[in-house]
């Protein structure tokens, strides 16, 4: 493929991803891409990013996509990113158009008397501490783009915690809280005519790529949402009104 097909909401958009060297990252600069947005990728691992930024272009070769090593543990690292992806990519104008938020990982037990707290220690630092740097070095961005989304992509366990993944769904609910506050934010900045930015949550069970298909066959992954289903659901998040979005669960699974 070649080119990029954006003719709606995300065309010349301007989109930072966090995390974009993982599997969903991949999904969504290529999706990204597609629809026309300028797609800034920021990850730890170089070389996966490098992949990924690699593969967006050469399926889009029309778009603009780049990749940057970012420490998103250090917040002043974080907010000279924010500032460069809107005086490099700004095309003239202020404001970011967005910023996806796929940083993550696991850790978990089997029961909750087996929970270590080490685990926390490191999701505290990748799901929460993340979170609050990416939302506050975008936050003024955001809210000068007149399309800002910020997008959390979080787990059914943040609201059903299981006896063994304590430390994974405290980390995840606490993440939602602080995006729930930004929400918030951004609906007191727009008074009375609503909010023009928007945060918002998308909700899955668990990711599921081709990789993870090659390696178990046999599996069927019941309720789990394909990278590519989930790129599509965060770029939708354009296409909606930013107050219908805002300080919103999506979820992509069974609500229960």
């Amino acid at each position: 493929m070649s080119g990029s097909s954006g003719t709606g909401a995300l065309d010349g958009a301007v989109v930072a991803v966090a995390g974009a060297g993982g599997p969903a990252g991949r999904a969504t600069l290529l999706r990204l891409a597609g629809a026309g947005a300028t797609v800034v990728g920021a990850d730890a691992d170089a070389e996966s990013l490098a992949e990924a930024v690699d593969a967006a272009r050469r399926a889009h070769s029309g778009a603009t996509v780049t990749g940057e090593t970012v420490d998103l543990l250090d917040p002043a690292a974080t907010r000279a990113w924010a500032a460069r992806v809107e005086q490099d990519h700004g095309k003239g104008r202020s404001g970011v158009d967005g910023l996806v938020h796929l940083v993550g990982g696991w850790r978990g037990g089997k029961t909750f008397a087996d929970t270590d707290l080490a685990d926390w220690d490191l999701l505290e630092k990748l799901l929460i501490r993340t979170v609050q740097h990416t939302s506050l070095a975008f936050h003024d961005g955001l809210l000068r783009s007149d399309r800002g989304r910020y997008v959390l992509v979080s787990a059914a366990g943040a609201s059903r915690p299981t006896a063994g993944n304590a430390a994974y769904a405290a980390a995840k609910a606490a993440a939602e809280a602080w995006t729930l506050a930004l929400a918030d934010d951004f609906r007191k900045a727009g008074g009375d005519e609503g909010p023009r930015a928007a945060a918002a949550i998308l909700v899955i069970k668990a990711l599921v790529h081709d990789a993870m298909r090659a390696e178990r066959p046999n599996a069927k992954f019941a309720g789990f949402t394909d990278a590519g289903e989930l790129a599509d659901a965060i770029a939708g998040v354009w296409d909606r009104p930013a107050g219908e979005v805002n300080g919103n669960r999506l979820w992509l699974t069974p609500e229960s």
